[in-house]
């Protein structure tokens, strides 16, 4: 069995035997704190309404030049 350096010596004392959980907080929070999520605004929802109008412009101006 091949020994691992990075493991806590001794009792465990409330650590985890194998180190992995401070091994992978140490890593998450190697960076520090990032900052929180941008919000999506309500661009793209105005573009579909806008976009679902002019479909139904071009379809009733359609409409309206084959039956005159």
């Amino acid at each position: 069995m091949a020994h691992n350096p990075h493991a806590p010596q001794g009792p465990a004392g409330g650590q985890d035997p194998a180190g992995s959980t401070q091994m992978f907080r140490a890593f998450v929070d190697e960076d520090g704190p990032r900052p929180p999520a941008a919000t999506r605004s309500s661009g793209p929802r105005v573009g579909l309404i806008v976009g679902i109008a002019a479909v139904l412009v071009v379809i009733a101006a359609v409409v309206w030049f084959a039956l005159s």
